[in-house]
């Protein structure tokens, strides 16, 4: 028998996305892409790094939280194999979703005019300015300016050359996203992206501030309804044993989803480690649920469940009155349902704050 939860979370995590992430060489898109992935460039399956151009063809890199989820990093426009007129052509541009346009420097001609394309064809493109990072270190050597003027010298200069009506430039460090735009990024493309796709990008997004995991807490709680309508529906079937089993499955099917959702998991926590220089071991620590960071099994499930208490009692009066005949039924349905509901909102409400714990001790 199918997991229920199973198949609600296969379809948002079934939902596609395609990044198209396309420049200059030396511009920095293999170290966006590795950085979006939550892993360093020495990585095994990052993208390879370099001044020259290291992308000769169009590579995919899935985001190893979400294999549906793939960022492309395309060849610079212009090249010899890769000519502007016929680039969009060459690499594919149908399947993707968006286009992120990076550069370190000014946008330059190809850039606009690739832009123009792919407004003419009716997708969204975004331009990124990346490794302000050093831009800012740069400027603070030579003169007294603040941080934010800098920024606004640069944005205003990207903007001023890029000739578009409008253009949405975004300020970034693939090495801090925590800072800059990359908020402002992840903000707009929630707006424009359809629903599902912008909640397949939600919860593959790093956990850069505070509002990120708030708003990965409120699209994970709308499942809650489901799932408990689910649990009820099993527990109103007089089967001993099917109730406990198919909650069980239930659980953890979900637990598991918010977990990942976090980056609670043991992989991304190591990433994590890695990527920021803060240990393991020190992320892990400042974690309380019982479920995070360790493989949820149903023995492990079973155990944290018993010790909710309230919520454990619950299931114990539907196992009886499971077997009343016609009266216990709805009885049975709505303990169920309280009984799942409550389980789950404690668990999530209890990872979203060991996540935003988690992110405190990463940028200390």
């Amino acid at each position: 028998m199918e997991d229920p939860d199973d198949s609600i979370f296969r379809k948002q995590t079934n939902v596609s996305l395609n990044i198209a992430i396309t420049g200059e060489s030396g511009a920095g898109k293999s170290t966006f892409i590795n950085a979006f992935r939550g892993i360093k460039n020495r990585d095994e399956g990052a993208a390879p790094t370099g001044v020259t151009e290291t992308t000769s063809e169009v590579t995919p890199y899935p985001h190893p939280d979400n294999p549906n989820v793939t960022l492309w990093d395309l060849p610079g426009i212009g090249t010899k194999d890769f000519p502007a007129r016929k680039y969009l052509k060459l690499v594919g541009f149908d399947k993707y979703d968006f286009f992120l346009i990076i550069s370190d420097t000014r946008f330059r001609e190809n850039d606009v005019k690739l832009a123009q394309k792919i407004k003419k064809m009716k997708k969204n493109f975004y331009f990124v300015r990346s490794k302000i990072d050093n831009d800012i270190r740069a400027e603070e050597s030579v003169s007294d300016s603040s941080k934010e003027k800098t920024l606004t010298k640069i944005r205003d200069d990207c903007i001023q050359h890029l000739g578009i009506e409008s253009p949405r430039v975004f300020l970034m460090s693939s090495f801090q996203l925590h800072k800059f735009d990359f908020s402002l990024l992840q903000e707009t493309l929630e707006r424009e992206l359809p629903k599902d796709k912008r909640d397949t990008l939600l919860y593959v997004m790093p956990n850069v501030n505070p509002d990120v995991i708030s708003k990965k807490k409120k699209a994970l709680k709308v499942h809650l309804y489901l799932l408990a309508t689910l649990s009820a529906a099993a527990a109103a079937v007089p089967v001993p044993g099917l109730s406990v089993a198919v909650d069980v499955a239930v659980l953890i099917g979900a637990v598991t989803h918010f977990v990942h959702a976090f980056g609670l998991d043991v992989q991304s926590l190591k990433r994590l480690a890695i990527r920021t220089a803060v240990s393991y071991t020190e992320l892990r620590d400042v974690i309380i649920s019982p479920v995070a960071a360790k493989e949820i099994t149903k023995e492990l499930f079973l155990k944290v469940f018993a010790q909710l208490g309230g919520a454990a009692g619950l299931i114990g009066a539907e196992e009886v009155s499971r077997f009343i005949p016609i009266v216990g039924i709805p009885v049975a349905m709505s303990l169920s349902f309280v009984t799942t509901y409550r389980v789950l909102n404690f668990i999530l409400n209890q990872l979203a704050e060991d996540a935003q714990k988690v992110l405190k001790k990463a940028l200390v």
